[in-house]
């Protein structure tokens, strides 16, 4: 049976700075659920890249002596290598300076236009540049004689031409939608439950008409039949995740995947993907998304991240220090998805030791070597579950289950919480049963134990290939699973009695140095 398409996609990142480890994180949890869906069987459309119009982008181009196409080249390509190192499985990297996206947004442009969604008119307000947003003035506040926005950007009054969007037109159908069950074709989820009310509160408060254009900055798409405009920064890059489809043409192979499953975005841009966006696409006539998921921020150390204290962290350097592996798993283990969270050294050093090399390499290395030992290297046969097995063997009956609906409910932590406790319990029963002691006295009973904790360790190597995909195809390398043998389904058939095992090697490095 085919299995419906999906559709995920990371924010596009803003240009202005390089990446770091907010951008990862947001990133990572899309792809962990990309490399899940198509385990199930899934048909998957990924889609991340790089946000790169805007006045904020012009300046810093201006800051760093650069024309701004040359400088949002530049840090775009470090968006790449970020992705890169950090084995990102994205299907598409969109840049919203390509050809097909100018496309795309004057098409959207015409269609408001042609459906009476866009008018012009004057702005004046108060204006933030580093948010590319407006902000009333029951927002603001005001120390030394500056006025700043909620996010701590200054803001400045801004008056000029505009064309505006009809916004407030679209505030009773959103906060219906809001409201409509999950899973409703035309529910728009946002989650978390926090978010949601923070969003539903914004829009019963009352909307105004959106300011859609800038006449003040020129590096943007222009606004069709007016090219002394350009397209608000928010519209144009909002727009990326239906040109990645296809759109205009929604006759497009890509146009099958839209809407898009779920949006994955930071807090602070959960207003424009929960109000705006849907908004912009329901007077199109297009579907909106499903479903917009924000997560929390990290601090570091305790401290917020940010550039005047010059504490980003760089994920290139912590994937040289820690792995890969380590880094990834931590960052989706640590704290649950949606709250904020605090990036401690020596925190990841503690999942690493504890969590990865103890338990699970730890449990791998001790079960393939008495393989190797006791079995000259070959897989024992299949067995019976004996009643000392019972409560161990049941749980791996259920884990792909457990994990799949913690992480269809972006619940990252407790999906790898879930695979962590069958691993504890692993341990456990190794120990209990030792099978080194049985070679001894019962050989039989020996071989079954070896089995089964080799069924279970297989089992754990396949539900978290999409948090570690590196170290997981290492560890299913060692257990001798076929490339072509490690989906989700393939969990039901047992690999043939006499399989060859090749000698284990440590999966997990432990630091030794935990200050």
């Amino acid at each position: 049976m085919s299995r419906a398409p999906i559709y995920l996609t990371t924010p596009i990142y803003y240009v202005n700075d390089n990446p770091h480890i907010g951008h990862a994180y947001t990133s990572l949890a899309t792809d962990v659920l990309a490399r899940w869906k198509r385990l199930q069987g899934h048909p998957v459309f990924f889609l991340t890249g790089t946000d790169e119009h805007g006045q904020k982008v012009e300046k810093a181009a201006r800051d760093a002596g650069m024309e701004p196409q040359a400088f949002t080249d530049q840090v775009s390509q470090s968006f790449r290598v970020l992705a890169e190192k950090m084995n990102f499985s994205h299907d598409d990297f969109i840049r919203t300076t390509e050809k097909r996206h100018y496309a795309a947004c004057q098409a959207l442009w015409e269609r408001l236009i042609a459906n009476g969604e866009i008018y012009l008119g004057h702005y004046e307000g108060w204006y933030a540049v580093r948010d590319e947003a407006f902000y009333g003035p029951d927002e603001l506040t005001e120390r030394d004689g500056v006025k700043y926005a909620p996010s701590g950007a200054p803001v400045e009054w801004v008056r000029e031409p505009s064309y505006f969007f009809r916004l407030e037109k679209w505030r009773e159908e959103l906060l219906r939608r809001y409201d409509l069950p999950a899973g409703h074709p035309e529910a728009i989820e946002v989650l978390p439950e926090s978010r949601r009310n923070e969003v539903k509160a914004f829009v019963k408060s009352g909307l105004q008409d959106l300011s859609i254009s800038r006449t003040s900055f020129t590096w943007g798409i222009p606004v069709p039949g007016d090219p002394a405009h350009v397209m608000y920064v928010w519209l144009d890059a909002l727009t990326n995740y239906i040109t990645a489809a296809g759109y205009p043409d929604e006759n497009a192979e890509k146009w099958g995947f839209w809407p898009a499953d779920v949006h994955f975005v930071g807090k602070d841009i959960v207003r424009f993907h929960a109000i705006y966006w849907p908004a912009f696409l329901m007077a199109a006539g297009i579907k909106p998304a499903k479903r917009v998921f924000a997560h929390g921020w990290w601090t570091i150390e305790g401290q917020k991240m940010s550039k005047s204290l010059g504490n980003a962290i760089d994920p290139l350097a912590l994937i040289e220090e820690f792995g890969l592996d380590a880094l990834r798993y931590f960052l989706l283990r640590e704290v649950p998805f949606g709250n904020d969270g605090d990036f401690a050294r020596k925190a990841l050093i503690g999942r690493l030791n504890g969590e990865l090399a103890d338990g699970l390499g730890n449990l791998a290395q001790r079960t393939l070597s008495l393989i190797q030992r006791n079995c000259e290297g070959h897989l024992p046969a299949p067995a019976d579950i004996a009643e000392a097995d019972r409560t161990f063997m049941a749980q791996l009956d259920t884990l792909s289950t457990t994990v799949g609906k913690h992480l269809d409910d972006q619940q990252f932590h407790l999906a790898l919480e879930a695979v962590m406790a069958v691993v504890r319990d692993a341990n456990g029963y190794i120990t209990v049963q030792a099978p080194w002691a049985l070679k001894k006295t019962d050989l039989v009973r020996m071989a079954v134990v070896l089995r089964h904790l080799h069924t279970a360790i297989r089992a754990f190597a396949t539900v978290l290939q999409p948090f570690m995909p590196d170290g997981m195809a290492k560890l299913l390398d060692q257990l001798g699973v076929p490339a072509d043998a490690r989906g989700l389904e393939d969990l039901a058939t047992p690999l043939p009695e006499g399989t060859v095992l090749p000698a284990p090697s440590p999966l997990f490095m432990k630091i030794q140095d935990a200050a």
